[in-house]
């Protein structure tokens, strides 16, 4: 292939990347039909209904920050949740609590654990018929209590975020800690978990609705315009890429790719599919709060300790093998929200997934090099930048090692041929080698053979 146009593609890859990922880390474009009228009130609508976790956290601050751009006057979150990370639940408590305009909750149907506390940061809560609301003690992923140090701390969270909404703080601290007791409402060895009539009454809600339409008629609000949280395109091809699926192909065409570059160095093309697939990879893991920057960093240090095997140490050792626990390790790590290799609010099912998702892109590029690589030195482009042509002797090929023949000319040993070795012949120097045989130095011997760029000899 011509350089000039080599590099162009080359480039035009690398630009085409760098565009991609800065589109994807560009904050959520404003609609231009979010203008109201100077009587239209504004209402902007974002559910929580799934677990809550980095993604959701996300979610809810892109969120909350158009709700900011397009200048809405009231939000609502729609919430069926059952809970999630504390870490992620307490962000989304921050920011909500920050929110300069009321916020109202809309409970349907549930709203556990970090749902619960979630929804307590919220200025009003209403919930649907048959919804509940509670049951925040923290647990690992076996579902059993986790230690007291992180129940105190969902304990303060919940008891400062119910009174700075002007809930009674000891019913908070009591839907985490099951040994509080709070009198008329719950007894020792219990959680509280509050059902609508039973929040109602404690004033854990404000009322029974059946839709976000009903809180408004109740808060009074008329002539509004409800705007619904959408994820622009950038977020929703993130979405697409944190697919197990996907991540797996990537990883495959990642391990692929560094693979080919490393067994033909020079080519350019495999590197440079690989560098691709680590950006849509990383990118979106990175955005929704998974990927930290040391995870990364390990990945590049299990890469370069893998290039340091294949070029300069030979075999295969300790360099190569902590290259690969390396690079494998951070694929997996990338993909589960520990603390500093802290997995006790990580999921179990999200452990197995993530390991399963890399080692089966690993097997797949295992497959790819030993199965693709046959089918790559058949395709056009590799015959372009590689010589795939053999020169055949019944074409008028030939390797000797000079262009008169060397049969039956006499010599000596220059070294000892044991059974290969050098012998002098007319004072030039030749390799040669014997038919198994044992020939000292300086003994006389004779050429019987020629082959390649080499002389078959014999005692003389």
């Amino acid at each position: 292939m011509n350089s000039f146009i080599k590099n162009k593609v080359y480039s035009g890859i690398i630009t085409v990347s760098m565009l991609f990922t800065g589109w994807l880390m560009a904050p959520s474009p404003v609609s231009s039909q979010t203008s109201t009228t100077e009587d239209e009130t504004l209402v902007f609508v974002m559910e929580i209904k799934s677990d809550i976790d980095p993604r959701s956290n996300r979610y809810v601050r892109l969120g909350l920050e158009q709700a900011r751009e397009i200048g809405a006057n009231y939000l609502i979150i729609e919430m069926d949740t059952y809970g999630g990370v504390l870490t992620d639940a307490d962000d989304i408590r921050t920011q909500i609590l920050e929110f300069e305009k009321p916020v109202f909750v809309f409970i349907n149907k549930d709203a556990a654990s970090a749902g619960a506390l979630i929804s307590i940061a919220c200025d009003s809560i209403y919930m649907a018929k048959g919804a509940s609301i509670g049951a925040a003690t923290v647990v690992f992923q076996d579902g059993q209590a986790a230690p007291d140090k992180y129940q105190s701390y969902m304990r303060s969270i919940m008891r400062s975020t119910a009174e700075a909404n002007g809930r009674d703080p000891r019913i908070a601290e009591a839907m985490v800690d099951e040994d509080l007791e709070v009198e008329g409402i719950s007894k020792a060895g219990e959680v509280i978990t509050f059902s609508t009539s039973e929040a109602i009454e404690y004033g854990y809600c404000e009322a029974q609705v059946s839709s976000i339409e009903e809180i408004l008629t109740r808060n009074n609000i008329e002539n509004y315009r409800l705007e619904r949280h959408k994820l622009n395109p950038a977020e929703r091809i993130i979405a697409f890429f944190l697919n197990p699926v996907i991540s797996g192909l990537l990883i495959l065409i990642i391990i692929g790719g560094i693979y080919f570059e490393l067994q033909t160095p020079g080519v350019g093309f495999p590197i440079l599919a690989s560098v691709t697939a680590m950006i849509l990879y990383f990118t979106p893991y990175y955005l929704n709060g998974l990927a930290e920057n040391w995870e990364i960093a390990v990945f590049f240090v299990g890469v370069a300790l893998l290039a340091l095997e294949v070029f300069v140490i030979p075999g295969f050792g300790v360099a190569g093998v902590m290259g690969l626990i390396c690079t494998i390790g951070s694929l997996i790590l990338v993909m589960l929200n520990n603390e500093n290799f802290d997995f006790s609010f990580v999921e179990i099912k999200d452990i197995f997934l993530a390991a399963t998702v890399a080692l089966v892109g690993l097997l797949g590029g295992f497959m790819l090099m030993f199965m693709g690589g046959v089918k790559l030195t058949q395709t056009k482009f590799f015959k372009k930048i590689a010589l795939v042509d053999t020169q055949q002797s019944s074409e008028g090929y030939t390797a000797n090692v000079s262009e008169t023949s060397m049969l039956n000319k006499k010599g000596i040993a220059y070294t000892v041929l044991r059974p290969s070795g050098k012998i002098m012949i007319d004072n030039e120097l030749y390799d040669a080698y014997t038919r198994g045989s044992f020939i000292n130095k300086d003994e006389e011997v004779i050429v019987i053979g020629e082959e390649g760029t080499s002389l078959k000899v014999k005692k003389a």
